[in-house]
């Protein structure tokens, strides 16, 4: 009776290793350097840190790319993740931050932000740019259904935070 229970203990676990390894809590540390003009950068050392600061607030920084699972019921997200993989596509937000250059030279800012749902995504962004030492709020298009939304700033942007997710009821 002990082989047996120790053996279900060993199989419970190795199941929660092998689903939780698509998980992807935490950034690496690295270090992020954005053009300001042809002569100037703004360079920052980003610690180690988690993709979402609280429930459902994810922070991203330029040239991340990232998805981000949402559990969904009765319509509401209830609860979100970012994954290593797009494993269930039908429940994954695709996001990437890019800053876009031209000789050096900050052409503006672009948050792509992929819906998989069949209602529309709405949420909140605020952005901490260079020059500037607060969060500014920023309007944001909400997401059509099964498609991609472009939002730019001319702005160079050191992070976003983006909240308050939701679909349209």
């Amino acid at each position: 009776m002990k082989i047996k229970d120790l053996i279900i203990l060993l199989l419970c676990l190795s199941a929660n290793i092998c689903f939780a390894q698509n998980d992807r809590e935490s950034r690496e540390a690295f270090t992020l350097k954005l053009a300001v003009d042809s002569v100037r950068f703004y360079q920052q050392e980003v610690k180690k840190s988690k993709y979402f600061v609280k429930e459902n607030t994810l922070q991203i920084y330029p040239g991340e790319h990232v998805f981000v699972e949402a559990e969904i019921k009765e319509g509401i997200i209830e609860s979100m993740k970012v994954v290593r993989e797009n494993k269930n596509p039908s429940k994954t937000i695709e996001i990437e931050f890019l800053q876009n250059t031209e000789e050096k030279e900050n052409t503006g800012m672009t948050l792509e932000v992929s819906n998989p749902f069949n209602k529309m995504l709405h949420y909140d962004a605020m952005m901490y740019i260079v020059g500037r030492n607060e969060w500014i709020k920023t309007s944001i298009i909400p997401v059509r259904s099964k498609l991609k939304s472009f939002e730019m700033w001319n702005d160079v942007i050191i992070t976003l935070v983006l909240d308050n997710w939701r679909l349209e009821k």
